[in-house]
């Protein structure tokens, strides 16, 4: 029987391969397809054909075989089909994978990410506290006085119950807690939630993040503070950004500063973002104040130190130039899958 007469041969066998189960479906595989099955001899006889009769047997050889993978594959469906509906239908595993859209961190969590990853290069640790303070660790313990207006109800969220506690309204409350239980040198931040009652607005938030910056120890200066800050803004926004500072007030700091950025939007020359002066806001500073030192148990002749806060939504607004705070909150999905592709990502 010369070749074209066993490849016919074949041909009506598959043709005429019926089905009988699981079981006969594998043995017509390993009968056509397996290691010495009629197929794959066939094709191991290609190396005696004539090299000008290999490109014409090679098509037939390949059409032989892509014939029996097929009736192969009906046996296999016909008897997954007779095993009954629980079965379920046959599986093509070579078919694409369905895939749907993929998630992401949110926009605000990249960022806060990115800020700790600076940090955290610098040797400062991350500190977590209580959402939900006592007014000594929320004020009193940094020295708010009394009758400052921070206590009203017009900025803070109280909780009904005894013991003034509130929704803090920073995280400046962490950095208390971990100068009470621990000793200089401290070199923290404080990444959290705080609360504030305000009116909700494309530039401002009732609830929002904040990343607070701690460092006690000997000899600390003001000049430390300014290039520490430095160095954080030229990691995040790039070598050419610049920074000032301005004088300001917080109740635990002194002296104390708000620090300005150069814009990122327009390189300094004036635009809306910026109010055309060049510069942006993006945090307060200063010297953390003695009282505050000796409220927590440390002694200010000894220890000195800076602190700093930042907002999470300014810094994200600054890097991905999102106009309005509130796109932040409505979780919708056309704002969210733009930090999905990995453009944003820390």
């Amino acid at each position: 029987m010369n070749l074209n007469e066993r490849v016919e041969a074949v041909e009506a066998e598959i043709a005429a391969a019926q089905g009988g189960g699981a079981e006969a479906a594998e043995a017509f595989r390993i009968a056509m397809l397996g290691r010495n099955g009629k197929v794959t001899a066939l094709l191991e006889e290609l190396k005696q054909v004539p090299p000008e009769e290999k490109r014409l047997w090679g098509q037939r050889m390949n059409q032989l075989k892509n014939a029996a993978r097929t009736r192969w594959e009906e046996l296999k469906a016909a008897a997954g089909a007779a095993a009954g509906t629980s079965a379920g239908p046959a599986v093509d595993r070579t078919r694409p994978a369905l895939t749907g859209p993929a998630g992401s961190l949110h926009p605000i969590s990249l960022v806060r990410q990115r800020i700790i990853h600076v940090f955290e290069r610098i040797g400062y640790t991350v500190s977590q506290g209580p959402e939900v303070e006592d007014d000594r660790h929320n004020f009193g313990a940094l020295n708010f006085p009394p009758d400052h207006p921070a206590r009203d109800m017009q900025d803070t969220f109280f909780v009904e119950g005894p013991g003034g506690m509130a929704l803090r309204t920073h995280t400046s409350s962490v950095q208390v807690r971990v100068m009470e239980s621990g000793k200089p040198p401290i070199r923290t931040i404080s990444p959290g939630r705080v609360y504030r009652n305000e009116a909700i607005s494309a530039r401002a938030h009732c609830m929002f993040h904040q990343v607070e910056g701690l460092y006690v120890d000997k000899g600390v200066s003001f000049a430390e503070l300014k290039g520490t800050l430095h160095h954080f803004a030229k990691s995040l926004f790039g070598p050419e950004v610049k920074i000032r500072m301005r004088p300001s007030y917080f109740p635990f700091t002194e002296p104390s500063a708000e620090v300005d950025m150069s814009c990122t939007i327009c390189g300094g020359k004036g635009c809306a973002v910026c109010k055309h002066s060049g510069w942006v806001e993006i945090m307060g500073c200063g010297m953390v104040d003695p009282a505050v030192l000796t409220n927590c148990g440390i002694d200010p002749e000894a220890f000195s130190g800076f602190a700093f806060g930042m907002g999470v939504e300014r810094i994200a607004q600054l890097l991905y130039r999102v106009p309005d705070l509130r796109l932040y909150w409505e979780n919708d999905v056309r704002f969210l899958e733009q930090f999905s592709d990995g453009a944003f990502r820390a």
